[in-house]
């Protein structure tokens, strides 16, 4: 990625959306495609996310659809952006993404996110029980991820005479996600690396980061803090041509926002939209830090975002109707075609 102009390397986080017109099973093959295009530009890593009940985002089981996109993949790194751990068993992840380590070693990454990613029924169906309103799973779970991975248990530990298999001794990169200090604390004191939702929660940015690097702790994973800021970009031709692409995502937010969730709509459609003088002034302070516009106008803005907060990576989340503008974006942000790669 060094002929993009951004001082720190790119990534991508993916949604599987599922835009109107097309389906789930489509959605799922595009994310395949899409993590096959970033390989070939370039990219880093490609994760996707853990969501539930949302008909327009068909990611809801990431290390099913990361089993997939591993086999038709060879070299870029794949993971979890990220498992809502609360909502499953620690025991269950461990020997899932342990599977996938020991299939596909040294490209798996685990990113834990303590959200539970959907609504409170879903919750109630995913988890059976709900936490009182005191308690806080996601710090045990972390411990018994690492234990299961290979850090074991102590004596009396009611898992010590449990073998994960095979997450034992096949143990992928772990990260820490979140949108607040919270999350951004709790890698610091694991030691692990932290990535940071900034497509969703800007304002909370640098107090996370800030955080993050105040708490951090040396571990065998990791000698030196490592952040990662996640973001929303979509590059077109023209910033004016972006622009008219980007209506869908901004509508979506919209319509996740006050709960009316939809497949993402048309460029057109999104145009039909008629807003309300407080819906544009919400729609627009919402989707104030998402980058939008042509190559050199998204690439100097990420390149500020960098600057300003020391990241050691960026991750793009790109929402756009048309898989082919996706896939263009991609490539237009990394300076060079798919195909010379």
């Amino acid at each position: 990625m060094e002929t993009s102009g951004i001082p720190a390397p790119l990534s991508v986080l993916d949604l599987a959306p599922v835009s109107s017109g097309s389906s789930p099973a489509d959605a799922l093959a595009h994310s395949v495609e899409l993590a096959r295009v970033a390989e070939r530009l370039g990219y880093r890593r490609f994760w996707v996310a853990e969501h539930h009940n949302m008909v327009g985002v068909a990611s809801s089981s990431p290390p099913v659809l990361l089993a997939h996109i591993a086999s038709r993949t060879t070299s870029i790194r794949l993971g979890s952006g990220g498992v809502m751990l609360p909502n499953h068993a620690s025991l269950t992840i461990a020997e899932q993404f342990g599977m996938l380590e020991a299939l596909h070693p040294g490209r798996i990454d685990l990113g834990l996110g303590r959200a539970p990613g959907t609504d409170l029924p879903t919750v109630r169906a995913l988890r059976r029980h709900l936490p009182t309103a005191t308690s806080d799973e996601f710090p045990r779970q972390i411990g018994e991820l690492l234990g299961f991975f290979g850090a074991g248990f102590p004596p009396e530990h009611p898992y010590a005479t449990i073998t994960a298999v095979p997450a034992h001794g096949y143990q992928p990169a772990l990260w820490i996600l979140g949108s607040s200090d919270y999350g951004a604390k709790l890698a610091g004191l694991f030691g692990l690396p932290f990535a940071f939702a900034h497509h969703f929660a800007p304002e909370n940015l640098h107090l996370a980061l800030e955080r993050y690097r105040d708490n951090f702790r040396p571990s065998s994973a990791l000698e030196a803090p490592y952040a990662m800021v996640t973001t929303a970009a979509l590059v077109a031709p023209s910033d004016e041509e972006a622009d008219w692409l980007a209506g869908p995502a901004r509508l979506n937010v919209l319509r996740i926002r006050t709960n009316r969730r939809d497949v993402l709509a048309s460029p057109e459609e999104a145009a039909a939209y008629r807003y309300s003088p407080e819906e544009k002034l919400a729609v627009r302070q919402w989707t104030a830090s998402h980058f939008v516009g042509s190559p050199s106008t998204v690439r100097h803005g990420l390149a500020r975002l960098v600057k300003e907060t020391e990241a050691n990576e960026i991750m793009v989340s790109t929402s756009a109707h048309a898989f082919a503008d996706r896939c263009r974006s991609l490539e237009l942000l990394s300076g060079f075609p798919a195909e010379r790669r």
